[in-house]
């Protein structure tokens, strides 16, 4: 069961008017605080990857890892990063350049004959972080795929019944700062036991701003 959209269109603008202006488009955040979660059962580790309606209003840093036409056409459709097979193999035993690869890109795209070499050399960094690999075929239309993950947010729990992740930003329409959240909100009831119940609390806030509760 989504949110009553009402409230959570009247929490989106109060966050809005409550918000200094800066010089630069603040994100909105959104917080959801569970309650009589079992953190030793799997609703206690969530992890998931979400596909938005809109975009969160910031270009996010794809990588790519591909070999021959995939690779040229990844490039050609503004990937961040490409890597190749041999580029991948270069990382294994450099522990800093894997993390810090897995640090600087948001989401990573491989073609699926190399998801077994992504996991040798990269698995250890990417998957504490839940960036592993979205695998595609090697004929994918990869301009697609890497435009679809601009709308892809990663929520997990981190030791804590706490879901924290971006939503948007103050420029973009609150109906689809809403959309957003109710997306994230929907996925997120549908791992808990009892649903929408598991949830305490939900707020929104900018980057810079303060913390609005949102009616439930």
């Amino acid at each position: 069961m989504p949110l009553n959209m009402k409230n959570l269109l009247a929490a989106v603008a109060e966050v809005k008017n409550n918000t200094n202006d800066r010089k630069f488009a603040q994100s909105v955040d959104l917080a959801i605080n569970l309650q009589n979660i079992d953190m030793k059962k799997p609703e206690g580790r969530i992890q998931e990857r979400i596909e938005l309606p809109h975009s969160v209003g910031k270009e996010l840093k794809v990588c790519v890892v591909a070999t021959g036409e995939l690779a040229m056409k990844a490039k050609n459709a503004g990937a961040s990063l490409v890597l190749g097979r041999e580029e991948l193999e270069a990382l294994a035993g450099e522990k800093k350049k894997q993390k810090a690869i897995a640090q600087k890109y948001d989401l990573f795209i491989a073609e699926a004959p190399l998801m077994t070499v992504v996991g040798k050399n990269l698995g250890a960094s990417l998957g504490p972080r839940g960036k592993m690999p979205t695998p595609v075929a090697p004929n994918a239309n990869i301009e697609e795929h890497i435009k679809k993950h601009q709308n892809v947010v990663q929520v997990r729990m981190r030791g804590q019944p706490v879901i924290q992740c971006r939503v948007g930003n103050q420029e973009m329409p609150d109906q689809e700062i809403a959309d957003n959240v109710q997306a994230i909100v929907r996925r997120i009831e549908s791992k808990l036991k009892r649903g929408i119940k598991n949830f305490r609390s939900v707020y929104l806030k900018t980057s810079m701003g303060t913390s609005i509760k949102v009616e439930m």
